[in-house]
């Protein structure tokens, strides 16, 4: 579920094939409501066993949390402190598979933390294991670090798809990073993994799900999604749903309903008549920056420590950005999640803190973003202590109001409380599983070593990226826009060029890194539901603080023919990514339109 989830409604949109799917075929098996990577997962793991499943999104897909994460596939090394071993053994075994089955998006990321002290913390850290109180901050010396790293590589050691921790004294450290803060006495360095383009790699899992679907003789598959879909309530036919482009309401039965609307599955749950408690989200915040010196300070690699306050952040580049994050305060789920200038300055501050001599101001900032982790209630738990790891919650939909299902039976509600990027693919089968139980069906397929999307096939070393460029090179499509599109697709990027290639093509004035027969493509075949969907999800331009009133004009045009927009439909579209990019991400944008 999205956080900017206000759409814009012009009265010229064309019905999608999409909703027409469900529309068409209003019942399943499954009905799965919400589009963030949990419950895309899942949807892709039904579809494999031959379920007949739907799923759909009020926004667009990976809005929510899902798209505002740290960008970071990793174990979880400060969950040890929570006595988590479950998830993070879990988490280190996802993080390993994932390199393997997602090499187009998901990449080793050498990880260092700062170290002030030796002792520091090993008398309190007992007490925030067995309390979860935050307590007065008191920082991680490296004898705790030294002995969370050893306990990390233990849970890291199948198949040693990443080296082992290195600890460095102070100057050495300083050798492979001179600018960090000169009074750290040591620095530990080890591999975790970064995930660069979350957006695709969740689109790539659910068109990986809908591929499945199509082999059986249904109308429409046995797998549909829709986006700009939403649940606005239950009744005896089913769930009431919305196509939220066109207004049109419609009814859809299911024998299994699955909530993984994240941090909204509370008034997921209240909108379908049954209130629940199980949530209580922090939100946290990112800053990307624009900033030669601090990218050129990491040296390639993420800077990984306790703030003064105790909270664990970090700074790491992402191609030629660096992103600093992350907040964790507890949401007020009535308003928007939005970077605040508090939590600026927290990121401000907490850079001083490692690199005290690269200087950082607004000026750099391209872009910020904020979402609402999907965490359980917890209370007087400080928020970085509750648990990130995740169950889920049975019910059933009886008596009054019951909802009748296609096999006549109540309705079963599933809802998902918690989960984390890099566990998503366990927590689907795991999803997966006790659906399939509910059905009385068997699991057929193993997602475990699946290649996801354009990861199949993709180059296992950068000579064989540079190999695959030069095969697809030709008219129009010189080395850099073919490593831009298999950086952007993996190996679909064949797909998309088969496509370029098919017609006359030729690129954005605005931008090298899009043309007119790509933004068609994805109109054709990504679901593009608004304009803005293009800038912040489908491509990086948003995040690199690319986007200009040239290229919202340019994109808005050539998409109108394909999405259906007339004059007036394709100026409320370049208003709403201006508000959209202003509101919810800082960046201002003013467009040529009068």
């Amino acid at each position: 579920m999205g956080h900017n989830r206000h759409s814009v409604n012009p009265g010229a949109a064309q019905p999608r094939e999409s909703a027409a799917a469900l529309r068409n075929r209003p019942s399943a098996q499954v009905l799965i409501i919400g589009g963030g990577i949990n419950g895309v997962g899942t949807f892709r793991d039904l579809a494999l066993q031959g379920i007949d499943v739907a799923l759909v999104e009020r926004g667009d897909y990976c809005q929510g949390a899902s798209g505002a994460s740290s960008h970071m596939i990793h174990g979880g090394i400060r969950y040890l402190e929570n006595g988590e071993f479950r998830l993070v053994q879990e988490s280190v075994v996802e993080r390993n598979r994932l390199l393997r089955i997602a090499p187009h998006y998901v990449k080793p990321l050498q990880t260092t933390i700062p170290i002030f002290s030796t002792f520091s913390g090993i008398l309190s850290a007992p007490m925030r294991f067995l309390t979860h109180k935050q307590g007065k901050p008191k920082e991680r010396g490296a004898f705790l670090i030294k002995a969370g790293l050893t306990m990390y590589d233990f849970f890291s050691r199948d198949g040693g798809t990443v080296p082992r921790h290195q600890f460095r004294r102070r100057d050495k450290a300083l050798a492979e990073l001179p600018r960090l803060h000169p009074g750290i006495k040591y620095a530990a360095t080890y591999f975790d993994a970064s995930v660069h383009n979350p957006e695709r790699l969740t689109l790539d899992v659910l068109q990986d799900g809908e591929k499945a679907g199509r082999s059986g003789s249904l109308p429409g598959g046995s797998a549909r999604a829709s986006n700009y879909v939403s649940l606005v309530s239950m009744g005896p036919n089913g769930a009431r749903l919305r196509d939220e482009l066109t207004g049109e309401e419609f009814d859809f039965a299911a024998d299994v309903i699955v909530n993984t609307t994240g941090a909204w599955v509370d008034l997921t749950n209240q909108a379908m008549g049954s209130a629940s408690r199980f949530m209580g989200g922090t939100k946290g915040s990112h800053i990307v920056l624009d900033h030669p010196e601090l990218l050129a300070a990491c040296n390639g690699r993420e800077i990984f420590f306790e703030h003064t306050d105790g909270r664990i952040v970090l700074i790491y580049p992402m191609g030629d950005r660096v992103l600093v994050g992350t907040t964790d305060v507890d949401a007020d789920m009535a308003e928007d999640a939005v970077c605040t200038e508090a939590e600026i300055d927290y990121f401000f501050d907490l850079v001083g803190h490692v690199f005290p001599t690269v200087s950082v101001n607004r000026d750099h900032i391209v872009y910020t973003f904020s979402g609402v982790r999907p965490l359980p209630r917890h209370d007087a738990t400080q928020p970085g202590f509750v648990s990130r790891d995740y169950r889920i919650e049975r019910s059933v939909r009886t008596g009054e109001g019951a909802v009748a299902t296609p096999g006549g039976k109540a309705a079963v509600v599933l809802s998902l409380v918690g989960g984390k990027w890099t566990t998503f693919r366990a927590l689907a089968e795991h999803m997966t599983n006790d659906i399939l139980r509910e059905l009385g069906k068997e699991r057929k397929v193993s997602t475990a070593k699946l290649a996801i999307g354009g990861g199949a096939g993709f180059p296992a070393t950068p000579h064989g990226e540079q190999e695959w460029i030069k095969k697809h090179m030709g008219p129009g499509l010189d080395a850099d826009r073919v490593a831009g599109l298999l950086t952007r697709y993996g190996t679909r990027a064949g797909a998309v060029i088969e496509y370029l290639n098919a017609g006359t093509d030729s690129p954005l004035r605005s931008t090298r890194e899009l043309s007119v027969r790509e933004l068609q493509f994805m109109a054709a075949h990504e679901q593009v539901g608004h304009l803005v969907d293009v800038l912040i999800r489908r491509t990086s331009l948003a995040f690199r603080g690319l986007v200009t009133g040239e290229l919202l004009n340019e994109a808005a045009a050539v998409l109108a023919g394909p999405m259906g927009w007339d004059a007036a439909a394709t100026e409320a579209e370049i208003r709403h990514a201006e508000e959209v990019l202003k509101r919810f991400h800082k960046v201002e944008v003013h467009s040529l339109v009068a």
